[in-house]
């Protein structure tokens, strides 16, 4: 049975966010060596102190490469086996029709495998700094928006994605979230020219969802037309806890670690009560741990377990219950985001655990909606 054909009986919306890093490219290769991928950093990561659990070693999987079919399909696999939808492809272009890291994506869309329900992100940032694992300061590749043959060559692009029978839908159209909302200088232009373009290739429209992890934005978005706004709260801790100025001004060593924080703590700032209303998409985040790109000036949080893992979940489906049914939606971020400490794939400490977890809260939670 097809994997989109088993999910049909989910009540429960799970997309997990997919990074495509994972396989070598020109780009990269002239940036930071031969061969480099994401398994690069995720390889030479230390321990920073005592506790840290660094490097992350991947068992089931291994350290993949995204060009073979055989691991795409076992990720989809696995996937479907522990209650998730769909996987949302993080999806970059930067203006004048340059893209980058497409390959494993068009392979899926061009081959039908794996059967697997999937939708798009735009990645719509400028890679620059130390996120994107350069010295401060550099760039690598700017975002840009040149105007309105670029959204209408954007959105042709895309057409045979959207118009795939696996595409996840709201309402009927396909969902398409912008990672940087704000940046857009004329969203409006770009929602009217692909919601006409849509209508006119046989779809119902576009359903927009800005990604934002300001809670205080979600008006602001819907006014630029926004349909929902997916709300990534991993930041609340670090926000609540800002070192005062007496801190920065007589406690030097303490700045110097003003980024790390205890998942159990964290996790208390991951829900909240916009999380119930019908056009909000919470989060969930396994982890977070962004040294191995950026060394201790990442931003880190410590100790989590499959345990924790699973309150949190509890909470975040909590908060969603009294939604109607197609609105009962989250986020997971993320599937695969190894250099960042951020995945649910099993790995060398937990194994399957924060996978089995899921599946199980998930299992609970559409036998009793």
């Amino acid at each position: 049975m097809h994997l989109h054909n088993r999910l049909s009986c989910y009540m429960i919306r799970l997309i997990a966010y997919y990074l495509p890093q994972f396989h070598p490219i020109a780009e990269n290769n002239l940036w930071h060596g031969m061969g480099f991928t994401e398994w690069t950093n995720v390889g030479k990561a230390k321990p920073l102190f005592r506790g840290h659990y660094q490097p992350r070693v991947p068992t089931d999987l291994g350290y993949y490469d995204l060009r073979l079919s055989s691991t795409r399909i076992q990720q989809a696999e696995m996937a479907a086996r522990h209650g998730i939808e769909g996987f949302c492809y993080w999806h970059y272009w930067f203006g004048n029709g340059r893209r980058l890291l497409e390959t494993p994506f068009n392979e899926v869309l061009k081959s039908g495998d794996p059967s697997f329900p999937f939708c798009l992100a735009w990645a719509n940032e400028t890679w620059r700094g130390i996120w994107h694992g350069v010295s401060k300061g550099k760039t690598l590749i700017e975002q840009v928006y040149p105007g309105t043959q670029d959204y209408i060559d954007h959105f042709n692009a895309l057409l045979p994605a959207f118009q795939d029978s696996r595409y996840i839908k709201i309402d009927g159209k396909p969902i398409f979230t912008i990672y940087v909302p704000f940046d857009i200088p004329d969203c409006k232009i770009m929602f009217d020219i692909w919601n006409d373009l849509a209508v006119k290739n046989g779809l119902k429209g576009m359903y927009f969802i800005g990604h934002t992890t300001h809670k205080e934005k979600l008006p602001t978005l819907y006014s630029l037309g926004f349909d929902a706004v997916n709300l990534l709260r991993l930041y609340d801790i670090k926000e609540a806890n800002a070192p005062s100025l007496f801190d920065k001004v007589l406690h030097k060593s303490h700045i110097k670690y003003h980024n790390i924080f205890p998942y159990s703590k964290a996790m208390q700032y991951f829900t909240g009560e916009e999380d119930s209303q019908e056009r909000c998409y919470p989060t969930l985040i396994p982890n977070w741990d962004h040294s191995p790109r950026s060394g201790i000036n990442g931003y880190i949080l410590t100790d989590s377990t499959p345990t924790l893992f699973r309150k949190h979940i509890r909470q975040t489906f909590d908060a969603i219950k009294g939604k109607p049914a197609d609105q009962q939606v989250v986020f997971i971020k993320s599937w695969n985001e190894w250099g960042e400490g951020n995945y649910l794939e099993p790995d060398l400490k937990f194994g399957r655990a924060y996978l089995e977890v899921l599946a199980d809260e998930v299992s609970k939670y559409n036998s009793n909606p």
